[in-house]
């Protein structure tokens, strides 16, 4: 079920939105938004309120894995036509929403300037109105793959950044390249090195937890070695058959095959985060 989800912000009420969690990655075809979209049900159905934010403001496509055509988009938005909280819409919701994992979206749309040409002054607009939204304890923030000056600077926004990567050795070094800019960038936004900036790994489509484990020590060592920081591992995702069919079928994994091996993995994964 889609629906317009504006109302429902306002009569939620409650403090302003919760923590803001970044989901990126230096390599495009790593799981990123697929990961996006199973994190934001797996929260959703533990009892969170949880708004997914389409950040790739070049490629956008998180209502095209989830079979939907948004009436607005966060286009609409950076022009003007819109107020950022007529734009969201709800994925699922009703009376089974904790059981299905409701949740709600705020779309991007591909291929437009408006988007992929936003100044810093509009983008911090955009963000500041973000951040006080009201009836979400929990944003999601799927990136754009890459080290791209927007992309940058919300992952330095967010309170949490996520890097996801796989075992291939381009995946590897382009995620390294992300953590090491991500704490430059927080330094410059935040006016102070960062030590404990929360920046932590994703490794999927793993062969296995032994393999997912050696290739966050591949990369942790790196960042130790150079970086003088270990970014820790927040969780493991193992390659699984039934990802590929839930994204073609445009359904959430969790919907379609809540039992699999990569669906429980991402539940242990939001698990950690909310501890």
């Amino acid at each position: 079920m889609i629906r317009d989800d504006a109302a429902q912000v306002e009569a939620d009420g409650g403090g302003p939105a919760g923590l803001v969690t970044a989901i990126a990655s230096g390599k495009g075809g790593v799981g990123k938004t697929w990961l996006s979209i199973t994190l934001a049900q797996s929260l959703a159905m533990a009892g969170h309120r949880v708004l997914l934010f389409d950040g790739d403001f070049g490629l956008a496509n998180v209502d095209i894995q989830l079979g939907f055509v948004p009436e607005y988009d966060l286009s609409d938005v950076a022009s003007k036509r819109v107020p950022l909280a007529r734009a969201i819409v709800a994925f699922g919701g009703g009376e089974a929403a904790a059981a299905s994992g409701g949740f709600g979206i705020l779309p991007g749309r591909s291929g437009t300037p408006v988007l992929s040409g936003l100044s810093v002054p509009d983008l911090d607009g955009m963000l500041s109105a973000l951040r006080g939204l009201r009836g979400y304890d929990t944003i999601l923030l799927d990136l754009g793959a890459g080290i791209d000056r927007t992309t940058r600077r919300l992952a330095a926004w967010a309170d949490t950044l996520l890097v996801v990567t796989t075992d291939e050795p381009t995946a590897l070094t382009d995620a390294y390249a992300v953590l090491k800019l991500h704490a430059r960038d927080r330094q410059i936004m935040h006016g102070a090195d960062l030590v404990g900036s929360d920046a932590r790994i994703v490794v999927n489509q793993a062969a296995s937890v032994v393999s997912g484990q050696k290739t966050y020590t591949t990369l942790s060592r790196a960042c130790a070695n150079f970086l003088g920081r270990t970014p820790p591992l927040a969780g493991i995702i193992r390659r699984d058959p039934s990802v590929r069919d839930a994204i073609r079928r445009q359904t959430p994994l969790l919907t379609r095959f809540p039992n699999s091996a990569a669906a429980c993995d991402v539940r242990g994964l939001g698990a950690v985060l909310r501890c």
